[in-house]
């Protein structure tokens, strides 16, 4: 087969499929729609920790989870998530977003789009960690 034929099948193949991952809706990213959610998200990567509450942000694209051990959050990386204790995190508030500076070379930094009384309270819970 000619090297250009080839080539166009191969653009035209995974063009095919990211539109079709996006049209079957699978490019969106994970929402925490309960706190069943967000604790299963938490329990998936840190089963021995007990939790104690679950706190979502409004739009459910994170959560911060208080357990024995201090606070832990949770978030989405695509349609899967992730979860990190934040003790001894540090952060920067500007409007709307949270950023967590996180003493985890795997996730350094993570940005929330939180709503003002959010940013109040789960900085006062981080804070209280440290």
């Amino acid at each position: 087969m000619p090297l250009h034929i080839l080539i166009a099948l191969v653009v035209i193949g995974i063009s095919g499929v990211a539109l079709l991952t996006h049209l079957l809706g699978m490019s969106q990213p994970h929402r925490f729609d309960s706190d069943r959610d967000a604790r299963d998200a938490w329990l998936r990567e840190f089963p021995e920790i007990d939790i104690r509450s679950v706190s979502r942000c409004q739009s459910g694209t994170a959560a911060l989870i208080d357990t024995v051990q201090g606070p832990g959050l949770v978030w989405p990386m695509g349609q899967d998530t992730t979860a990190r204790l934040i003790t001894g995190a540090s952060y920067t508030a500007s409007g709307d977003r949270l950023t967590l500076h996180l003493p985890d070379y795997a996730a350094p930094k993570v940005q929330l789009r939180l709503t003002q009384d959010e940013i109040r309270s789960w900085t006062q819970t981080i804070s209280e960690a440290a």
